[in-house]
């Protein structure tokens, strides 16, 4: 395979200059001092080391071992860090001895998460989920098309891109049992979803309107939330997922911009009803889908290409509904799309949907990746860090 130096990237790497997200590295020679990186092709730039060599007046935001410290700064210095990164690219300053090569370092966990919510804001995968759990009963619920809903989701178990997920136990009853057991999971799936981490927080009783989106979300990343459907299905009613969801949400190792997808904006699809005013995004100054185009691989084999695009709800409506009640925001609160799902066969966003409910779901040791990216400037694309994660055996370690 060619080498390239990190000054020259392959020809439509989805990694350049437009793209430059942001994670949290280590390296064998300094495996005690995590801090941050940005990726560029194959490379990770050690921005912490560059910017302090240059007497950055950011220096000290990029040392940490977390980017929350950055993402707490607020946008105007999101913009000026950005800026002076791709300023060293242009001049050739900060690769030099501050790239390492991407398989050399150690990634983790790039944010601490604060809050975790997961919505549901596919159409086609409500209707397609609901039609499997509620098949005598209305696939949309009455409230699905007027507010974005979502649930609380476990923020201590969100886990980097890489961590082996050990299969869950716990209660599941199938239709022709009388009685629930108790067990592995018997139906482990997976969620292919879109993430949103929050970095200017909000104080309470300050809902977060449409227009601030851009002021309070820091980056995005890619998502799986792997989930027990039959644990699920037995304890969903009449509240909603809690162990079938709780055990394990893989997240990127790295957040890319929001500033980033500004080529790739979209608009929603229409929607059927009016919205209160808190959600009309109709005369919004910008439209407020993202064209992300995701790939999931089950054990090497594309099983789905589900769009982002075709979602519902969007992540500015997501951030108001969220916070419209008087609920605070704070740096590292983090949200889920829900699975995202397009309306062909292939571009279903879980195992759940591919199989209509019947499986197989995912057997141990199967290995699942998902990727993606979104179109830029001038025809570039956009990549987005992948999110992998491997099954292991129940008590497995």
């Amino acid at each position: 395979m060619p080498q390239h130096s990190p000054h020259e990237l392959p020809e439509g790497d989805p990694f350049g200059a437009d793209a430059l997200p942001y994670g949290v590295f280590t390296t064998p020679g300094a495996p005690d001092h995590p801090r941050i990186g940005v990726r560029y092709g194959a490379y990770v730039l050690d921005a912490a080391t560059a910017t302090a060599e240059r007497g950055s007046a950011y220096a000290d935001l990029l040392d940490q071992p977390v980017l929350n410290p950055l993402m707490a700064a607020g946008r105007p210095v999101w913009q000026a860090v950005r800026a002076e990164i791709r300023g060293m690219l242009d001049d050739g300053t900060l690769p030099g001895g501050h790239a390492h090569p991407l398989d050399e370092v150690t990634l983790h966990l790039p944010f601490e998460v604060a809050d975790y919510v997961d919505f549901y804001a596919s159409e086609h995968h409500a209707t397609n989920a609901g039609r499997i759990f509620r098949p005598n009963g209305q696939a949309l619920p009455p409230n699905w098309k007027h507010l974005p809903i979502g649930y609380h989701g476990r923020a201590g178990t969100v886990v980097v891109s890489g961590t082996d997920v050990v299969r869950p136990q716990g209660q599941r009853k199938a239709p022709d049992e009388e009685l629930p057991s108790f067990g592995p999971s018997r139906r482990l799936d997976i969620e292919a979803e879109v993430g949103f981490v929050v970095g200017t927080p909000a104080p309470a009783r300050t809902p977060v309107p449409l227009d601030a989106f851009r002021d309070h979300v820091f980056g995005v990343c890619l998502v799986n939330d792997w989930s027990a459907r039959d644990i699920q299905s037995w304890e969903y009613v009449p509240l909603g997922p809690f162990l079938g969801k709780s055990f394990a949400t893989s997240v990127s190792a790295w957040i890319t911009p929001l500033e980033a997808f500004d080529a790739a904006r979209v608009a929603p699809p229409a929607r059927d009803f009016p919205l209160l005013p808190y959600l009309d995004d109709s005369s919004a100054p910008e439209p407020g889908g993202i064209d992300i185009r995701l790939e999931v691989r089950i054990n090497g084999e594309v099983v789905s290409r589900p769009p982002f695009s075709a979602m519902y709800w969007t992540a500015a409506q997501q951030l108001a509904h969220m916070t419209v009640n008087g609920a605070s925001l704070r740096t590292g609160d983090f949200y889920a799309s829900g699975t995202v799902s397009g309306p062909e066969s292939d571009q279903l966003g879980c195992l759940l949907e591919i199989t209509a409910g019947k499986g197989p779901f995912l057997a141990d040791g199967d290995e699942v990746v998902i990727t993606a990216w979104a179109p830029g400037r001038g025809g570039a694309r956009i990549g987005l860090g992948e999110v992998a994660g491997r099954v292991l055996p129940a008590g497995g370690r």
